[in-house]
Parts: C-alpha cells; structure tokens; sequence
C-alpha cells in the first residue's frame, strides 16, 4: 500500500503554519504541497493541487473554514479534511462533522496527535484501479470510516486504538522483518513501548514473530506484518 500523503494546510498564522508543516514531514511520507492564508486561496489551491489530505482553520480573514467545508462537500469533493482550530464550542465541532470532516484538533495539540491524524487518514484508504468499483467487506469499511480494526474488541489496558493502528502501518510498510527498536524510531515510540503494542498485534494474529539466531547473546526478536485476510484465516 502506498503511504504518500500530499498535504494541503489553510492557516492564515504563518507560523503555526511553518510549525505544522515542520510536525508533518518529520514522516519522510508526508509532503505539504501547499499552504494557503484565506478561504479563497485554500479553495484555489485545493481544486489545482488536488490534495490528499486537507488540514482546515476555522477562523480565517475572508470567512469561515466551516463555510468552505460546505462548499466542497456541495461541488463534490470528497477529500479527507481535518479540523485544526482554537474553536473548542459544540457548534462548531458538530458542524465540522456533520459536513464530512474525519477529524478535529483544537489547539494547542501535540505532535503525537497530529501523527495519529495522519494514520488515520492512510488506514481510511485502500489503493484501488481508476476504473474499479470495488465492494466492501467489514474491515474494509471499519478501515474507510476510521475504526480500527481491534475498535470493537476490549484492548488490554495501555494499548491504544491509534497507536495501535500507527504501529501496524508502520510495520506493513517495512515489508520484512522488523525490531521493536526500529518501529518505535518510526512512530515516535520508546523500544519498550513499541514492543509492547508488536506482542499484542502477534496475539491477535495481525504480526508474525520471528527469531534472528546466529548473533552473540539472545536471539533478536523480529517482527512482521501480517495481512488480514491471513490474520482472520490464521494462515501464517
């Protein structure tokens, strides 16, 4: 699965914009291609650019992110939008969601959240040909709408649903066997942590655990990604 993510921000604060394209592309995957200060260069450049990913302020100088949200969801574009805003009332979160947007940060947040954000929106899709319709099965829905796949299942205590879905990307995307080190240099997490939410993932079938022999002392433990359908078969 492809992991590049092209990134639109509307921000008119220069630098909240800068600190959050710098919090962004610390994942080599993720590119801003663009940053627009009002709602109609973010409309321009959303229609040029064709974006994956649109990070939204609320209040900007020529009106209202909330507005520009509507607008696009009334022409049609479905981009995955996230909210990034000081606006924390009700109104405006309901709003946000019910006009399609994924997910909503109120400022100040953290990096980490951000990053989850960001993995939310890459376990929402699947790579699909241009011309294919293809249908859905449950984890590919649960997938689409942003659940993750472990969502309905009670987590042992400390393991988090998002963290948990960060770990499992990051560990598909290497595409061979992988230290607990390694994944947690990729996802921000300590190796004791990393190797924590890896174990879970060998437990519930999404990774497969191998030994690395041959070196001096204790074996490494290495791990790899699983796929689901093999996960829910128990095929190894």
């Amino acid at each position: 699965m492809s992991t590049r993510v092209r990134v639109l921000l509307v921000e008119d604060d220069l630098r909240v914009a800068r600190v959050n394209r710098d919090l962004l592309e610390r994942d080599p995957d993720v590119h801003v291609v663009g940053s627009a200060a009002t709602c109609a260069q973010g409309d321009a450049l959303a229609q040029a650019l064709a974006p994956d990913l649109i990070l939204l302020d609320i209040h900007l100088p020529d009106g209202s992110g909330l507005g520009l949200l509507r607008h696009w969801r009334t022409q049609g574009r479905t981009t995955d939008v996230a909210l990034i805003t000081a606006a924390d009332d009700e109104f405006s979160v309901r709003t946000a969601l019910a006009h399609g947007a994924f997910d909503y940060l109120i400022k100040p947040f953290t990096g980490a959240r951000l990053a989850e954000l960001v993995a939310r929106h890459r376990a929402r899709h699947t790579p699909s040909t241009p011309n294919a319709a293809p249908r859905l099965d449950q984890a590919s829905l649960d997938r689409l709408l942003g659940i993750s796949a472990s969502a309905a299942e009670a987590l042992p205590r400390g393991i988090d649903p998002h963290t948990l879905e960060r770990v499992y990307l990051s560990l598909d995307d290497m595409g061979r066997p992988t230290s607990a080190e390694e994944i947690g240099d990729r996802v921000a997490l300590s190796r004791v942590t990393a190797w924590r939410y890896l174990e879970h993932l060998v437990r519930v079938g999404r990774a497969q655990l191998d030994h690395q022999y041959g070196l001096a002392g204790r074996p490494a433990k290495l791990y790899r990604a699983r796929g689901e359908q093999a996960a829910e078969s128990g095929e190894s």
